[in-house]
């Protein structure tokens, strides 16, 4: 039987797939933390719902739609999970295809902080610039 918070980290990346901004919204604390490595535009911190959502949104607008998260596995455990995934989009003729990690803290079934990397951290940057 999976953990559950394995299964509270593959329902918000199918609700980030679909859309669902509610259902993604209400897996978050209101204080969250996001953290995005690297050197691009993106890039840094995100603290609480605004800021997190809005990165988002960025992400949404620039990709014209096109980002989506392959999932290849999660492993989780009581305070934290990992996220195995590969980052897809398109942008004015390029094509992002990079495998990356997110580390979750979750407390009370909740996300509480993430930490994302991209196993091409160059690339990554490049494309969002």
């Amino acid at each position: 039987m999976a953990h559950p918070n394995e299964i509270l980290l593959r329902k918000g990346y199918d609700a980030f797939g679909k859309g669902d901004l509610e259902t993604l919204r209400a897996m978050f604390a209101p204080d969250v933390v996001w953290h995005v490595a690297g050197k691009s535009a993106l890039s840094g911190s995100y603290k609480g719902l605004d800021e997190v959502f809005g990165f988002f949104a960025e992400i949404v607008q620039r990709s014209g739609g096109t980002f989506a998260n392959e999932v290849h596995d999660i492993v989780a455990g009581d305070a934290h999970a990992i996220a195995l995934t590969t980052a897809r989009a398109e942008r004015e003729g390029r094509r992002l295809h990079n495998p990356g990690v997110g580390i979750f803290h979750i407390k009370n079934g909740k996300v509480t902080e993430a930490w994302l990397t991209s196993q091409d951290q160059y690339a990554a940057d490049e494309f969002w610039a």
